[in-house]
């Protein structure tokens, strides 16, 4: 490969000195993350072998954005469309970056939930370029090896997933890498960690997807999945290795199955800088939109019944977040546990049933309190029939089946609630409880109501009701940011809850009951850079960070969050 003498390049605002790779002529246009295509300016072309690469007109990033959404505006379905976008990442991030924050509203369902979820699905089939590591299990002796593979030497964040329960469609083996790749796309534009500073991981234990297994085009390791004491060796390995390797780095797990999940977090959560997204980013933003939606309706957290359906890593990860609330403001345990009911396919979780983990035992209800409520099984509780029984006052979906929350129950439930709070949250859309539409209809406009898939404004009764979109994207980006601003040593349930508050304050409805839970989508990048701080300033009360001024905490956190624009040579 040809060499050039590596250039400093004038750092932008907040940034140390760069500088240039050693890279020149294709090699050079070759590589992402250095990549200016057009915008090279005549000198640069000189001084790195670029003249006759590129057509002679030198166009500036902002004209190179123009045609970029002309190109993802031509393509005619949602897939295409991501297809496009991640041809683009792979080919010119600060233009990748650059196009998505500029159209950020429409962009993000295309690289993030829903369209990930096919993606995923779609994922060997649309393969083209490398992006991130994929660690087999068969190479489970040389996992060290395997991460000094990777692309850049510093690295703030990885997202890692197993592929096993990607959103809610399930098992995808190692196509579940699109879903660290789009989660840590919105690391860079929301939270700002440098894209060169991100790393997505496959944890290939092969698959129990039988459609996988016989697609000659699958291209994961074809095995049915390690289970068992060699799959905790596995993962003990990986941990190991990623500690010895980079272990300042945030480890961020992601969409792995219920059985694996809470043990994994548990198991690293302190002895490596770690959390989990399902559990505990789910948990914090579930938190920050229900302290909102009251807020609306009026009456205190404590007071709230709660019926959760969905009682995998996920639901309980949101009954956690809630309980530590309210045992924050008042309550104890043992109250504050009486508040919830967590439903799942087997029906209500209770103490006579013997197929609970250990975390779902901790919200099952006592046989003898809920024996009395009417039911057509006597050993089971339907979901219809905990409404029915209970006239919860929220109403949370985290379940995956579709149009659970059907015409029947929701005017059960807003029989007993003036306002009854309803979150439909399960991913892609077509796995939702339900739409917000059908919601407000058989409400009469009076729920309130967040998802987790986005949705258009709603038309009711001459008003136009924007519905908030309760996604992860609100807590996790800022989370990371927060965590490698203040140079935090571990991720604590207390930051993650201080994250949940600091959103809730920045609420539109705090001043408007009639906006939406949480901050419009544009404006993420300006909340995660509060909730950031707040994050940070807990990681200091907490031990876990240097400490230093709260001024100059927050000069770290704009400081550390990038900005999509091309690096100047000096004098250029």
């Amino acid at each position: 490969m040809a060499q050039a003498t590596a250039v400093p390049v004038r750092p932008l605002p907040g940034e140390s000195l760069i500088t240039w790779p050693p890279l020149r002529g294709m090699d050079l246009l070759d590589s992402p993350a250095w990549n200016k295509g057009t915008a090279f300016t005549a000198d640069e072309r000189t001084a790195l072998g670029l003249h006759g690469l590129l057509p002679p007109q030198i166009e500036t990033l902002d004209q190179q954005v123009v045609r970029a959404y002309e190109a993802f505006r031509r393509k005619t379905d949602d897939l295409e469309r991501h297809i496009y976008l991640r041809a683009l990442q792979d080919t010119n991030e600060v233009l990748f970056y650059r196009l998505l924050l500029d159209h950020l509203e429409e962009m993000m369902p295309i690289v993030y939930t829903p369209v990930v979820g096919q993606g995923c699905q779609e994922f060997c089939h649309i393969y083209r370029r490398p992006r991130g590591l994929f660690i087999s299990y068969p190479l489970r002796d040389s996992i060290r090896q395997l991460l000094q593979h990777r692309p850049y030497r510093e690295v703030d964040v990885i997202v890692v997933t197993d592929g096993e329960r990607i959103l809610g469609i399930g098992d995808l083996g190692v196509g579940g890498l699109g879903i660290p790749i789009g989660k840590l796309s919105l690391y860079t534009i929301i939270g700002g960690i440098r894209p060169e500073r991100t790393l997505p991981i496959v944890l290939d234990v092969g698959t129990n997807n039988p459609a996988l297994l016989r697609d000659p085009e699958y291209l994961g390791w074809r095995h049915e999945r390690v289970s068992g004491a060699a799959y905790a060796d596995f993962i003990e390995q990986f941990v190991r290795a990623v500690r010895e390797e980079l272990p300042r780095t945030l480890l961020q797990w992601e969409d792995f199955g219920v059985a694996h999940a809470r043990p994994n977090l548990e198991r690293y959560r302190d002895t490596v800088l770690s959390f989990n997204d399902d559990i505990q980013g789910t948990g914090a933003v579930v938190l920050a939109a229900l302290l909102a939606a009251l807020r609306v309706t009026g009456g205190s957290l404590e007071d709230q019944r709660v019926v959760l359906y969905g009682a995998g890593a996920a639901g309980v990860g949101v009954a956690d977040a809630l309980r530590a609330a309210m045992v924050g403001g008042g309550l104890d345990e043992r109250n504050a546990r009486q508040r919830f009911w967590l439903v799942n396919r087997g029906g209500l979780l209770h103490s006579n049933r013997t197929d609970l983990r250990a975390e779902q035992r901790t919200y099952a209800r006592a046989w003898e309190d809920v024996a009395s409520i009417p039911r057509s099984d006597p050993r089971r509780v339907e979901l219809s029939e905990v409404v029915l029984g209970v006239r919860p006052t929220v109403l949370i979906g985290l379940s995956t089946a579709a149009n659970a929350f059907d015409e029947p129950l929701v005017r059960a439930m807003a029989s007993g609630a003036d306002r009854p709070i309803i979150f439909p949250l399960s991913n892609p859309t077509n796995r939702s409880e339900a739409a917000p539409v059908d919601l407000l209809r058989w409400s009469r406009g009076r729920a309130v109501v967040a998802t987790g898939s986005p949705y258009a404004p709603v038309d009711w009764d001459g008003r136009t009701i924007a519905v908030a979109q309760c996604n992860n994207v609100y807590v996790f980006p800022a989370l990371g940011l927060g965590v490698v601003a203040a140079r935090a040593r571990r991720v604590t349930d207390g930051m993650v809850l201080t994250a949940a508050r600091a959103l809730a304050a920045l609420s539109p409805a705090a001043t408007d009951p009639t906006a939406p839970l949480l901050p419009p989508v544009p404006d993420l990048r300006r909340v995660a850079v509060e909730v950031a701080v707040e994050v940070g300033l807990e990681a200091q009360r907490g031990g876990q960070a240097p400490r230093t001024s709260p001024e100059t905490l927050r000069d770290r956190v704009l400081a550390a969050q990038w900005f999509p624009e091309y690096p100047k040579y000096p004098g250029s």
